[in-house]
């Protein structure tokens, strides 16, 4: 009887976070106390979280225990909050070659960090708690120097990379998988009320500066170029670049957010999307 291979499984977000945890405290005893109170001292990923985000996000109108008795209640309700934060971890992880571990997008990388934030401001804001929604916003932006509307519905799996300028407005979708950079705007074009702003396909790349304005659509897999001003829709598997936007190439590559290619091929369409 032929024998059976036994293939191990890959380990979990948590426990590659615990290890690097555990490597660092020893090799860097003097933040030894800030790794075994942010990870070490917590049995599972959820419970870190809410504990990570409390320690950034209090402050003297809202304390760190009432923030974290809200991203339980958060969590508690809404498992996929948790799965999300776990799977932006590892898209940074496959997308970031700068990082060692784990470790520095939970402890350090803001964009990861204000991405877990506004996950916990959504979710008050679907159960009729706008204020406090709106004050994890005011306090992510002051923080972070990143403004995501409470209300914007953000997928998972996502990679803001260094994250400063990136503003989303209220009623933008970003689809599961996208990599957005420093700069990025997903706005409106006026001052009409009403579904007034982007919905970003899987697996879109927005290169530093892109700004995307108004209700468009930025189909699947396709990538916009730094620097951008998108007022059109974005075929999907295509790229725009310019001021105003204009196709470079369709189709591109298979999976621009997860290769992080910012280049352009070399013809560029002579029209405007």
């Amino acid at each position: 009887m032929p024998k059976l291979e036994v293939v191990a499984a890959e380990p979990d977000a948590w426990t590659l976070l615990r290890s690097a945890a555990e490597e660092a405290a020893r090799a860097e005893p003097s933040l030894a106390s800030l790794v075994n109170a942010v990870i070490l001292s917590h049995g599972d990923l959820a419970s870190a979280l809410s504990f990570q985000i409390a320690r950034k996000m209090g402050d003297a109108e809202l304390g760190a225990m009432s923030i974290r008795e809200v991203c339980r209640d958060a969590f508690e309700a809404d498992p996929s909050i948790v799965a999300a934060a776990e799977a932006d971890l590892q898209a940074v992880s496959e997308r970031d070659p700068a990082i060692r571990s784990l470790l520095q997008p939970f402890l350090y990388f803001k964009g990861f960090q204000a991405l877990q934030a506004h996950r916990v401001a959504h979710w008050l804001w679907t159960q009729g708690r706008d204020t406090l929604a709106f004050h994890l916003q005011s306090r992510m932006s002051e923080l972070f120097q990143i403004d995501i509307h409470p209300a914007a519905k953000m997928g998972a799996g996502l990679f803001l990379d260094h994250g400063t300028g990136i503003v989303i407005g209220e009623t933008a979708v970003v689809g599961d998988e996208v990599s957005m950079l420093h700069g990025v705007t997903l706005g409106g074009t006026g001052a009409d009320r009403g579904d007034r702003h982007p919905k970003i396909g899987k697996g879109v790349l927005l290169g530093a500066g892109a700004k995307v304005l108004g209700n468009i659509t930025v189909g699947d897999y396709a990538k916009v170029a730094s620097g951008s001003v998108v007022l059109k829709p974005v075929p999907a598997g295509c790229t725009v670049a310019g001021v105003p936007a204009r196709l470079v190439n369709c189709p591109t590559e298979a999976t621009p957010a997860r290769t992080m290619d910012h280049t352009l091929a070399d013809i560029v369409y002579d029209f405007v999307i």
